[in-house]
């Protein structure tokens, strides 16, 4: 039979037949039908929403099967009711009528589909029993509800929908049971349900009580160690006591200074006067552990033979001159004085030059403990100087626990890449760094955990850079600087002969039975293959050799290789450098300048092109601002010259003069290819041919000065490499030639100059003439006086 009620739908919730639910509502729809319902006969349908998302919901919007209710009771309050409904039964809806109040149906009844089988039976003691073990077990249900289910008179279609109804169950799984009319199906899926939520409850009640463990099982032990407390005490002996006495025992070893060593037994009174479990507890006993464990008193004997120690040096680096002198030299003054301050040195050079690893080489010349701390990207404060105890996790600078990690209050300490460290808010590493790195102030140098002043004065600090201008100058002033040029040519055949080939080999499992590399083939891997200040890349080069002649040794088709110049590209591919050679023949307009770069020393060749114009001056090449400001410099002292050059006063007016330097994607930059620009420009208004064997390297002023420049060692390699034969240096640069190899100097000629006119007299092919100087150039020729001028 039809009947025509109210339909209420429920965001989340379903009420089953046979139960009692209190509901709260609010939407102004449920409202209306609620209170329309109650005046009448008391009878609503409620629905579950098919998503509670949805405020208004349509019928579209909302299941067909729900529960015909009685409403019981209801109170109204502010914007909202409270009813307790009881449900009669499961309805179907099967239309609705169009109202703007609420929605309104015609349901349905839906029959029970009834069972008095003994299976059905069955099924209603089990979940009888299953319940009362889910209650057991710590589920939660009304008093009134949980005595219901117990009742033996229950109906199994009522007892289904009573524990449905207290389950722990989603909307949808709800929605489920109630759309159910079997009732055997309905007890056999309540059953389901039922024994997945008691597994829920048995490992609920499983952690529960290993937590529940745990805890008594702490509590019982602090218990029992306030009782031994308690009873050593009474019998005078304590373990808290023994720990103290242990650390006032080893604080007393440690051989602490007085001041310091009186602070650390302050500590250890405060500790011993602390509960066990006080978190400060742990705070003072790990900074006691750092005092004891810091070498106060301990120095590494070392070596003060000088022979001994040179000897090393030179057996573990090839080079590095002034590097090994120096330490000689403090080893010496060691030996005499009988102490000394650590120097503070800093290596500065290209990538690859042996920075880093001459320093363990000079700690085991000394005998020292060797300690290596990166400071590249550090930008903390704290990293250097530590952090305040205050702080949770709190620990030294990387300084003292370097000097915890050596065990020595005398190791050589390396600082590497201090020329990368960073600044940010939370301070600058590189202002931390000054008081350690002051001889004068780090015999007390103070770290912001240990709060005691710790002897820094016997450390050997080696810092290493790339470049000086990124260290802020008063670090650098600190410092003892130390140059580390780039290797020659003949500087990295010794060290791959001496070093890396043999190293290369043990590590490939290769011997001198299965490769031979020639000096020829050497020489070529390093000529054409690389291009560095240092030999990383070199040893990069010779790693790969070796890798395919291990393949080819290992595969059975080679029982031994020789690698030569001819076969390298075999083993390497296509070379990958050409050395820049000199012109074949002697050059208008063109002369050779030197270059310093990183990777060491280079040379350069200056164009100059002159075409009708306006007195313009362009440059390319990529060109730096000193070098622009150079060639601008070099036509200005050949147009104040030009009348002793043989040039009209006129002769800029209509000419432009182009200055190209090759390899225009290669920045280049600095002064000292002025006289080379000068010599160029000088020959193309002249038309004199510069000498192709000529190389020239200085700045030129105004008028006519040549000034002294830097890389003298790595630029007169590079001529030398390239087939120069006359080198052009400042005056003042002569000095400079101590460092050059001997080799190289016996094969050039150097021309020291202190003016322009003696680097022409060199570097042109003839001397300048007026009238030759003129008539060479049409250009010039044209702009030149006549009589009646």
């Amino acid at each position: 039979m039809e009947k025509v009620v109210p339909i209420i739908p429920i965001r989340d919730g379903i009420i089953f037949p046979n139960t009692d639910s209190v509901l709260t509502f609010g939407r102004p729809k449920s409202l209306a039908a609620l209170e329309i319902s109650f005046s009448q006969e008391r009878i609503v349908c409620f629905v579950l929403q098919k998503s509670a998302r949805v405020n208004d919901p349509r019928p579209s919007d909302i299941f067909t099967i729900g529960t015909l209710c009685r409403i019981e009771r209801m109170i109204k309050t502010e914007g909202e009711i409270n009813a307790q409904v009881r449900g009669v039964s499961r309805i179907k809806i099967k239309s609705f009528h169009e109202n703007e109040n609420f929605l309104i149906g015609h349901v349905e009844e839906l029959e029970e589909e009834l069972d008095d089988s003994a299976e059905v039976k069955a099924l209603c003691n089990h979940l009888t029993n299953e319940f009362r073990r889910a209650m057991n077990l710590g589920k939660t249900a009304d008093f009134l509800i949980f005595m219901n289910i117990m009742s033996p008179d229950n109906p199994p279609a009522q007892l289904s929908d009573l524990i449905a109804s207290v389950l722990d169950l989603k909307p949808s799984q709800k929605q489920e049971l109630l759309e159910m009319t079997n009732v055997k199906a309905r007890l056999e899926r309540v059953a389901e349900l039922l024994a997945k939520e008691i597994k829920v409850l048995e490992l609920e009640k499983k952690i529960a009580s290993k937590t529940q463990e745990r805890f008594e099982k702490g509590a019982r032990e602090v218990m029992l160690r306030e009782r031994l407390k308690t009873i050593e005490k009474e019998l005078g002996e304590s373990d808290e006591d023994n720990e103290i006495r242990e650390l006032m025992t080893k604080i007393k070893e440690a051989g602490m200074p007085e001041e310091i060593e009186e602070k650390a037994r302050k500590e250890a009174k405060k500790l011993a006067q602390m509960a066990q479990f006080n978190p400060e507890a742990g705070y003072i006993r790990n900074y006691l552990d750092w005092l004891i464990d810091l070498p106060w008193s301990k120095e590494s004997n070392g070596s003060l033979d000088i022979k001994k120690a040179e000897k090393m040096l030179n057996d573990d680096h090839f080079g590095l001159k002034d590097a090994k002198e120096r330490i000689v030299e403090y080893l010496a003054v060691q030996k005499l004085a009988g102490k000394m301050k650590g120097p503070i040195l800093c290596f500065v050079g290209p990538p690859g030059v042996g920075k880093t690893s001459i320093g363990k080489s000079i700690a085991h010349a000394l005998g020292r403990e060797f300690v290596k701390v990166s400071l590249g990207g550090i930008r903390d404060e704290a990293e250097i100087r530590g952090h305040r105890r205050t702080y949770v996790g709190a620990l030294p600078g990387r300084i003292i626990q370097g000097i915890k990690d050596a065990g020595t209050k005398n190791p050589v300490f390396m600082l590497d890449e201090i020329d990368k460290v960073g600044t940010d808010f939370r301070g600058d590493p590189s202002s931390a760094l000054l008081e350690a790195l002051d001889p004068e102030q780090n015999s007390a140098f103070s770290d912001h955990y240990l709060e005691v002043p710790f002897d820094l004065s016997n450390v050997m600090f080696i810092t290493t850079a790339n470049v000086l201008f990124t260290i802020p100058p008063a670090l650098r002033d600190r410092l003892e600087v130390i140059n580390f040029a780039g290797y020659t040519h003949d500087e990295k055949f010794h060290i791959a002969n001496d070093f890396l080939i043999k190293k290369q080999m043990e590590s490939h499992g290769l011997t001198s039975r299965e490769i031979e590399i020639t000096d020829g083939g050497l020489k070529f891997i390093i000529e054409h293959y690389t291009r560095e200040a240092g030999v990383r890349n070199l040893e990069r080069q010779i790693a790969s050799l070796l890798r395919k002649v291990a393949k080819l040794v290992a595969e059975g088709k080679k029982n031994k290789v020789t690698i030569t110049s001819k076969n390298v590209t075999k083993f390497l591919g296509p070379i990958k450098m050409r050395s820049t050679i000199i012109e074949k023949k002697d050059e208008v307009g063109m002369a050779t300048g030197l270059a310093w770069t990183e990777a060491g020393g280079d040379i350069l060749f200056i164009e100059v092109a002159l075409m009708p114009g306006k007195g313009d001056l362009l440059l390319t090449g990529q060109l730096g601002d000193v070098m622009k400001e150079s060639c601008r410099a070099a036509l200005s002292y050949v147009r104040a010259r030009g009348i002793q050059f043989g040039l009209s006063p006129k002769f800029f007016q209509k000419i432009d003069v182009h200055v190209h330097v090759p390899e225009g994607a290669v920045p280049k930059d600095g002064p000292s290819a002025g006289i080379a620009i000068t010599s160029a420009i000088v020959s193309a208004l002249s038309k004199i041919p510069v000498r192709r064997v000529v190389g020239a390297t200085g700045e030129v002023t105004l008028r006519g000065r040549v000034l002294e420049i830097g890389g003298v060692k790595e630029k007169v390699i590079a001529a030398h490499r390239a087939g120069l034969k006359t080198i052009i240096l400042p005056k003042d640069n002569k000095k400079d030639l101590i460092d050059v190899p001997k080799e190289v100097m016996r094969d050039l000629e150097f021309k020291f100059v202190t003016h322009m006119d003696d680097v022409l007299d060199i570097s042109l092919t003839k001397q300048i003439g007026r009238e030759k100087a003129i008539a060479a150039h049409p250009v010039l020729h044209a702009a030149s006086p006549t009589k009646a001028d």
